[in-house]
């Protein structure tokens, strides 16, 4: 078990600093993670990015390659089935999966942040092939004093209050 160090806020979250990386900056890269993991299943290089998959969780998990390499598959035939019948749901819920285990994995063992950053590196589009164009944006229609969301990809917002967990 980690021996958490001093907490500290971060982009609104409550953090906690263990060998220089926050709690805050790990929840945010397993979102990456299982965001790139989910585009990755549906690609034609989805084999290779299993394998760097696979080998990131081994590593942690004792070995057990295969059963991972078993859940990876399970998920994108799960994701594959989703996305042919246009069940956006059943779509995030693979993510929200996969978002969980990488969150867990890097709270575990926090230096395993930068493999696995490597490992998003490794599998992320060529950047060159981008295209960059100049954005000029203007706010209006009362909104001044509420939230402003300007992105490429927004994954799963809230705005208000979570549920009642009574």
């Amino acid at each position: 078990m980690p021996i958490w160090g001093i907490a500290e806020v971060y982009g609104g979250f409550i953090g906690y600093r263990e060998g220089g990386v926050v709690e805050a900056e790990l929840v945010a890269l397993a979102a990456a993670g299982a965001t790139t993991l989910v585009q990755q299943m549906v690609a034609e290089s989805w084999v290779q990015a299993r394998d760097r998959v696979v080998s990131f969780f081994s590593r942690r998990n004792g070995g057990e390659s295969e059963a991972i390499e078993g859940e990876l598959e399970t998920s994108r035939g799960e994701l594959m089935a989703a996305t042919e019948s246009g069940d956006e749901r059943a779509a995030a819920d693979v993510e929200a999966e996969w978002r969980t285990r990488l969150r867990r994995t890097l709270l575990a063992d926090p230096a395993a942040a930068a493999e696995l950053r490597a490992v998003l590196d490794e599998l992320a589009p060529d950047r060159r092939d981008r295209q960059v164009a100049d954005v000029h944006n203007t706010i209006s229609g009362g909104v001044q004093h509420g939230p402003v969301v300007q992105t490429g990809v927004v994954g799963s917002l809230n705005f208000g209050r979570l549920p009642d967990q009574g």
